[in-house]
Parts: C-alpha cells; structure tokens; sequence
C-alpha cells in the first residue's frame, strides 16, 4: 500500500487558528467569540489583527451562542471557539433554539474533543458531541483529520451557508493530509485503496486507521482506508462504493459507540447495503485522567484494535 509521510507533528487546533485568520483577512464579514480560552483555541493571532471583530464574551457559553445567532442577522459569519463539552453538552439548548431551529448561520468550532484532550480527565472529554450535532436538524458535522485538513475545512465552512459543527483536538498530531488536498464538505477522501475491509475513520484515528492498514498488509489483506471527515452529511456514496467492494466494514472514532459516525455509517448500510460492521469507539462509558497515548489504548481505540477490529469483521463476511 502507498504510505503516507508524516510530514510534521501539530496540534489541530492549531490548523483551527491558522485558518481563522486567513479567513479573516479573505473576509470582512467573518467575526470570532471565544468563552475565555483564546490562547487555547489558537484564537490570538485573529484577536490581535482584527480587535474590532473579535468578542472575548468570558466564561458565559450560553450568551456566546445567541450573540453568535444575533450577528448573523446583520449579515456577519460567527465562528464561536471554546472546549468541545462547553460548544455541545453545556449550551445544548442555545445551539438547538437561537442556531439549529432558526436556520443561523453560525460556525461552532469546538477543540479539546474526546480522549486526547488528556489529563483533564472525565469531565471535559465529551465523547457524546457528535451525535448530539448529528441529530439536529440542518447541522452539518465535520471532524478533520490533522492540522492541513482542520484548516481547509476552517476556510471551507465560510462558504457553507447554515450552522456548523467543526470539532478538532488538543494534542500534537502527525500532520500527513498534503496541504494542496482538497477538502470538500460531505465527500469522503479515499486515502488507500484495498479490496478485502474497509476502514472508514474521521479525526485523529484517521491516522491509526492508515497505519492499521499497513499492518494488515504484511498479514496479506488489503485495507481501504476512508477518511469520513464529513459525519453530516454522510458521503453514503463513498461508503456503499467501498463496501461493495470489500464486503466489509470498519468504523474508527473517538467518541462513544452510540450516535457518532460508526452510527451514522451502520444507518447508511441498513438502508441500502447490509453489511457486517465492526466499531472501534469507547464502548458507552466515561473517560478518566491519562495522557492521550494510554487513554487511547485503554478505551480500544490504538492500532492495533483497528487491526483487531478488521480480522473480526474479515471472519465475519
């Protein structure tokens, strides 16, 4: 299988910042609040260029989403920026009133998301803010997958008119999507091809799911691996393409197993293509304090759960 370099290791939140302030200078009419973490949202460098269009609303989450619901009105695009648990699970009902139902045309970027936010433990590693995003009605969901890519889709979702769900993450990452890919909302990237599993991943285990594969290849299976940074809209193409041809699929996400995009792929299979589905996800439980690299192998979601994943799933077809 053709391997992917890691070309550098960065954070994607700051993938995040670095497109913050490209669009800031592309667009007069982009504005960012943050809720009192611009240091860690890498929010500075739009804040110091454009003071005038950035609002540091304090820790009042809530008011930051109807501020944000408000300024679309006068025609401005808001990007709010704080942890993923404080963008979803504190403000669930702003972000269901003043943006979902009301159409706003609001971009809710959400860093610090899943197991790899780390030590601070259970508290604040929202594992459950996918399917919250995915069930409201007109949310577009997109998870990308390293520090390129969270920026490409920083700019790209400028350009989608609606409410939007970006979620990025905390810790240094390989950086292996090329900068020049092109990154479209809702179409998934087929990053290897292989005709015995796939694996359909988004995130940070985008990766894992590539170096899986090189692993199943010396064990002679050829993966396909699909980076579904799109969870809404679901490229339903791209997956019963895939499975077509492969016979088989597994979903790779760090987020609980129920509602999220190992969820969103089984709804695709069961309508048009029935297909033995095996997820690696945490399996409906909470997290714990860690660095990233033991939660992720504690909670099942390392590599060579992947691979363990795909051999189940193989037995199964």
């Amino acid at each position: 299988m053709e391997a992917y370099p890691v070309l550098d290791q960065k954070d994607t939140r700051s993938g995040f910042g670095a497109g913050l302030l490209e669009l800031g200078r592309r667009n007069p009419n982009v504005v960012a609040l943050c809720a009192d973490l611009t240091g860690s949202l890498k929010m500075d460098a739009f804040k110091k260029e454009f003071p005038e269009r950035f609002v540091q609303v304090g820790i009042a989450e809530a008011n930051m989403m109807g501020i944000a619901a408000g300024l679309t009105i006068g025609g401005k695009i808001p990007f709010t920026g704080t942890f993923a648990n404080f963008s979803t699970g504190r403000v669930y009902d702003q972000v269901r009133q003043s943006i979902a139902y009301a159409g706003k045309n609001v971009k809710i970027c959400a860093s610090h998301a899943g197991l790899t936010l780390g030590e601070d433990g259970a508290t604040h590693q929202i594992l459950e803010d996918i399917g919250l995003m995915r069930m409201l009605p007109g949310m577009a969901v997109v998870v990308p997958a390293d520090f390129n890519q969270t920026k490409a889709a920083t700019l790209a979702i400028a350009e989608h008119e609606g409410p939007v769900y970006l979620r990025f993450g905390r810790p240094k990452w390989p950086v292996f999507i090329p900068a020049e890919m092109p990154f479209q909302i809702g179409k998934a990237q087929v990053l290897v091809e292989g005709a015995d599993v796939t694996l359909i991943a988004c995130g940070h285990l985008v990766w894992n799911a590539l170096k899986a594969a090189e692993e199943l290849a010396t064990r002679g299976v050829r993966a396909e691996v699909i980076n579904m940074h799109t969870i809404k809209p679901l490229d339903e193409e791209a997956v019963i393409r895939s499975v077509t041809r492969t016979g088989c699929v597994v979903t790779c996400e760090e987020h609980n197993r129920h509602g999220g995009l190992g969820d969103a792929v089984a709804q695709a299979l069961a309508t048009h293509r029935p297909t033995p589905q095996e997820y690696v996800a945490v399996n409906d439980t909470f997290g714990e304090s860690g660095t990233p690299d033991q939660l992720l192998k504690k909670y099942g979601l390392d590599t060579p759960d992947i691979v363990r994943a795909a051999l189940q799933v193989l037995a199964r077809k």
